[in-house]
This record gives structure tokens, C-alpha cells and sequence, in this order.
């Protein structure tokens, strides 16, 4: 990886790091706002009046918050007139973007090597595994010291 694309991905993925416990966090089915609401006693035309909209326009965002299908401005609002602060953020599934870059990186190379590979057997060319276990690391780090952008395709 060029060291600006590395360093932007450290920098990302220090970042992500403070969402990593989040991804423990079990989202209540009706979701937070209903949650927090009905926590706090407080009812859907106090909330309207906060947000300066209808209880009925209060319950509509619950049920799109609980369904998926609220917007990130609509739960920020609601946050604000709950005296919260909404954050949001992703959780790498592989602990880190590194770790994605590696990992794509290594299945682009394998995939690349092993076709050269099939080909060279076929004309009798054929490579050991160990040379073709080396051509495929020093290709995948190729790739990452690149970053290529064939990595998302």
C-alpha cells in the first residue's frame, strides 16, 4: 500500500475502533426512540411538541426507526428533542480495513495466480505449490502496496 493510502487507513480504522463494542448493542425491537420514550414517561405529542410535529408524525418515525426506514436527519431530530446525541458509525466485520485489504487482496491474487497457474499446466509449464503459495503472497502484497482498485470488483 502507498504510505498515504496506509496512513489514511490507520487513521480510519482508529476511528472505527470506538464502534467496536457497539456491535454488542441489541437494538430494541420497537426501536431506541419508542424505547427511550416510553422510558422516560414522556408521550408522543410531548415528543411532537419537541420535534414540532404531530403525535401522529412522532409515531410514524417510530415505525419507520423500528422498520429500517428512517432517515439518519429524522433520528438525529428525535435524538436532540430526547436530550441525546445520536452518533452512528460501521463496525469492520473483520476487526479492521486492514484486514479487509489483506483479505481481498489475497483472494484477488489466488485468483489471478491460479488461473496463470491452470494456464502454464495446461502447456506443460506447471509450477509446485509452494512456488505458486509464494506468487500469490508477493502478488497480494503487490496488490495492497498498490491498492488497487480492482480489489472491488
Amino acid at each position: 500500500m502507498r504510505n498515504q493510502k496506509k496512513l489514511l487507513l490507520e487513521q480510519l480504522d482508529r476511528k472505527l475502533q470506538v464502534f467496536k463494542e457497539s456491535e454488542k448493542v441489541i437494538i430494541p425491537e420497537k426501536g431506541w426512540i419508542y424505547s427511550i420514550r416510553t422510558a422516560l414517561n414522556m408521550t408522543l405529542e410531548q415528543l411532537g411538541t419537541r420535534i414540532n410535529m404531530t403525535k401522529q408524525g412522532v409515531k410514524k418515525i417510530e415505525e419507520r426507526e423500528a422498520t429500517g426506514a428512517i432517515t439518519l436527519k429524522s433520528l438525529k431530530e428525535a435524538g436532540n428533542a430526547l436530550n441525546m446525541k445520536f452518533v452512528y458509525g460501521f463496525v469492520p466485520k473483520d476487526q479492521t480495513l486492514e484486514n479487509l485489504v489483506d483479505y481481498k487482496a489475497l483472494e484477488l491474487s489466488k485468483k489471478i495466480v491460479l488461473r496463470t497457474s491452470n494456464n502454464m499446466k495446461l502447456e506443460n509449464q506447471g509450477n509446485s505449490d509452494e512456488q505458486i503459495s509464494k506468487a500469490i503472497k508477493e502478488l497480494a502484497n503487490e496488490i495492497k502496496r498498490e491498492m488497487r482498485r480492482s480489489l472491488w470488483d
